[in-house]
Formats: C-alpha cells, structure tokens, sequence
C-alpha cells in the first residue's frame, strides 16, 4: 500500500508520536522512509542573521541536525534505514517539495492542540498541508498508550 513514507519530526512530543507511528507503519508496509526535518523560516531569525548576530541560522541548523540524527538513531533501532533530510524554509512548503521530490506515497505529521484563538490566528496549518500534499496524509495524535 505504502512504499514510501515521508516523517516530519521536529523533536516535539507530537512530533515523537508521528515517528512512532510512522515507523510502526513503514515496518508493516516494508516501507523505505525519509525523515524530514524543517528550521522555520522565521523574520525574528532572519533579522537577527542580517544584522550579524553570531549566526544565528547556523546555531538553528546545529539543533535541528541533533533532532534529525536522534530520529534517525531511532528509526534504526527499529530496523528501519532511513535517510534524513534537513530543509529550511516554510515547513508545509518543504514537506510537500520533499514528499513530491523523494515521491512519498504518505506523509506522517503530529498534531499540536490549540485551542480556538491559536488556530484563527494562525490559520490551519493541517488543512492547508492537506490542500497541498501531494499523497495521503495521516496525522498522528498521541492517545493513551503514551
């Protein structure tokens, strides 16, 4: 069904939910996995790095290189070799360059509660990833199995 799955992992807790089971089902479909790691684009941060200070993006990068390679330690320990991207940018404008690039059959996300004020300020996130994926998507919630 399934032979190519694209994760997007940030280091969260929602994010470890879609790890989880995104790997879960890359061992069941006997899936080949990308794991996706996107810094924000943010104007607080390209302000900063105008103004040189002290590299901000390259600090970010260093970060976000831990998150993906502690994903990616993970995936292995489950049997799954995973290659690992990390893209900068819009994150829903890199998941779905890198789902269409690497042509993903699903793209696994976590989801974050909000309540009403954070989503009408910020839009929806989920439906606009929906709009613009290019496969199936499943977003992972954490339920009770913790």
């Amino acid at each position: 069904m399934y032979r190519h799955i694209l994760l997007a992992y940030d280091g969260s807790k929602e994010g470890a939910c879609a790890l989880r089971q995104g790997a879960e089902l890359a061992q069941a479909m006997s899936a080949r996995v990308t794991l996706l790691a996107v810094i924000a684009a943010s104007p607080g941060v390209l302000i900063a790095e105008a103004v040189g200070a002290n590299d901000v993006i390259g600090h970010e990068q260093g970060l976000y290189q831990e998150v993906l390679d502690f994903g990616l330690d993970l995936l292995a320990k489950r049997g799954l070799a995973a290659e690992g991207r990390l893209a900068y940018g819009v994150p829903i404008d890199e998941i779905t360059a890198i789902a269409r690039e690497v042509r993903a059959d699903l793209i696994v996300v976590g989801h974050r509660h909000r309540g009403r004020l954070a989503r009408w300020w910020s839009g929806s996130l989920g439906a606009t990833l929906l709009a613009q994926a290019p496969c199936s998507l499943l977003v992972a919630v954490e339920g009770d199995e913790g």
